[in-house]
């Protein structure tokens, strides 16, 4: 476990393993922490099954109430302050490429870092991706209204709810359609490699994974569902390696 300091921003996280950087993005939305990348939520451990092969990195989420981030509440750049803490963070560690895993929330992290760095992001792997449903519009917003939010505050005395409801409507519904972070026009001239395993609950849902995945040019895509029975998570695992390494910078 370490901390990297770039000006007002504190970001905990937490390396193991050898080779080639992955970044690795848990799931659980603005409460992304390293536990869910480390523990047995998401379907697998993701540092177990890649440390083997990866120089792997799980980080909290800056100002996630349940891990040890921490700097500025960034109203008018929701999205982008995260992107700007991952490549500070490969920067930290000297790494110029990377490929990058991520769930839930990972999904439009990666689009945007992809947006941000496409020089840098080798190869992308979105797990369960978050995307908008047209009829439910307001989820991600109301959710972290109800949760994220008051828990913030709660630790923050300096972080207001008032702010708290700026940054989610920046964030959630400023653009409230497909992913979040990127038009289709992007995703359709995208041309890093991404693999896509699609899930079908309300903050995840399939048609939005697989719109994404037959616009992008380089886009994979798993079996469905992949997750339920238990039994096939070790295809899909499979699957995301052999995609890593079929595009591996060679050594």
């Amino acid at each position: 476990m370490s901390f990297f300091e770039k000006g007002a921003v504190r970001i905990h996280y937490q390396e193991a393993g050898s080779g080639f950087p992955l970044l690795l993005i848990a799931g659980g939305g603005l409460n992304s922490n390293i536990a869910g990348i480390t523990g047995d939520y998401p379907p697998f451990n993701a540092m177990k099954e890649f440390g083997d092969e990866y120089r792997c990195i799980a980080y909290d989420l800056r100002n996630a109430p349940p891990g040890q981030s921490s700097g500025p509440l960034d109203i008018d750049r929701p999205w982008d302050s995260h992107t700007d803490d991952q490549l500070a963070l490969m920067d930290h560690l000297g790494f110029e490429k990377f490929m990058v895993l991520g769930f839930c929330i990972g999904g439009p992290l990666i689009w945007n870092l992809l947006k941000r760095a496409p020089d840098r992001v080798v190869a992308g792997v979105l797990a369960m991706p978050s995307g908008s449903r047209p009829e439910m519009r307001d989820l991600f917003y109301d959710n972290n209204m109800k949760g994220w939010a008051p828990e913030l505050t709660k630790r923050r005395p300096d972080i207001t709810m008032e702010q708290a409801e700026k940054f989610l409507t920046r964030m959630y519904r400023t653009n409230p359609d497909f992913v979040f972070t990127v038009t289709r026009d992007f995703v359709r001239q995208c041309q890093t490699p991404v693999l896509i395993l699609p899930d079908d609950i309300p903050a995840h849902p399939y048609a939005v994974a697989m719109e994404s995945a037959m616009l992008a040019p380089n886009a994979e895509v798993s079996l469905f569902p992949w997750k339920e029975p238990k039994e096939r998570v070790p295809l899909a695992v499979r699957q995301i390696r052999s995609f890593l390494r079929a595009h591996r910078p060679a050594p």
